[in-house]
């Protein structure tokens, strides 16, 4: 996989962040090439040795320009360098697209910036 061309990039920020004792949840919205303006919610689990990564699972929904509802579920892994977290996850669209998503979250700035790679075009 050349993961120096993505098939498609975005542009998100995050709109909530709330922490528990062995968790963090994240909702973010924005703008994805190709799915218009999704709104996904990620719970990022902590490894007990290193909080600075661990495991993730969340939800995006999106509506089309023409009404049609994607929805995927997401489950990957994370790295967080300082206030910066790398996110690596995979989704399953109920259109039939699998996509391989990277997503850097400065969390200081609420920005995210976005790059997925199709695996498997929609039905």
């Amino acid at each position: 996989m050349d993961l120096s061309n993505p098939d498609g990039r975005g542009k998100m920020k995050i709109t909530r962040m709330t922490i528990n004792e062995n968790s963090t949840s994240f909702d973010f919205e924005g703008k994805v090439d190709g799915y218009g303006s999704p709104f996904l919610t990620h719970e990022y689990f902590h490894n007990a040795q290193d909080r600075a990564r661990g495991k993730l699972i969340g939800e995006a929904r999106t509506f089309l320009e023409d009404g049609t509802l994607i929805s995927t579920p997401h489950m990957g892994t994370f790295r967080r360098e300082q206030s910066n977290a790398h996110v690596y996850f995979t989704d399953a669209c109920n259109n039939g697209a699998v996509n391989f998503v990277i997503l850097d979250v400065n969390i200081l700035t609420k920005d995210v910036d976005l790059k997925f790679w199709e695996i498997r075009p929609a039905d």
